[in-house]
């Protein structure tokens, strides 16, 4: 992701970096295409290629959304088919928020998905799709 250039009411220009960008759940998103995912009994170790961050998914549910953001065309449509209570959805944004901040997830540019190219059923059923290389 590039850096943005944007104005503000009393200032000039300023130059905002890429991983400082609001995270805008509406966004189709996707797990960065340098990020691994090492499954733990606590949910999953996250390394970034890029950038050498470490990470840590504290659950199995933490995981599973982070693996299907990519079949759905946004945070909320992704979190509906994980079953993730709407209660918890307010967290689930704060964490996705951080894992954007870090580069492990991304905005992705493609267009998204349609209802029927959506994986049918919960969420795990979207994990067993195989994975797609980099666009």
């Amino acid at each position: 992701m590039a850096d943005t250039l944007v104005t503000g009411p009393d200032a000039g220009p300023v130059t905002i970096p890429a991983d400082e960008l609001p995270f805008d759940p509406s966004l189709p998103w996707r797990k960065s295409g340098s990020v691994a995912l090492r499954p733990e009994p606590f949910g999953a170790l996250v390394y970034h290629f890029g950038n050498r961050k470490l990470s840590f998914l504290k659950s199995q549910a933490l995981v599973a959304v982070v693996t299907a953001l990519e079949g759905h065309p946004d945070v909320a449509s992704t979190l509906r088919a994980c079953d993730v209570p709407e209660a918890q959805h307010p967290a689930y944004v704060t964490a996705l928020a951080t894992l954007s901040r870090s580069q492990m997830i991304e905005a992705r540019t493609s267009v998204p998905p349609t209802t029927s190219e959506l994986a049918a059923g919960p969420c795990t059923e979207a994990d067993e799709r195989p994975e797609e290389g980099p666009s």
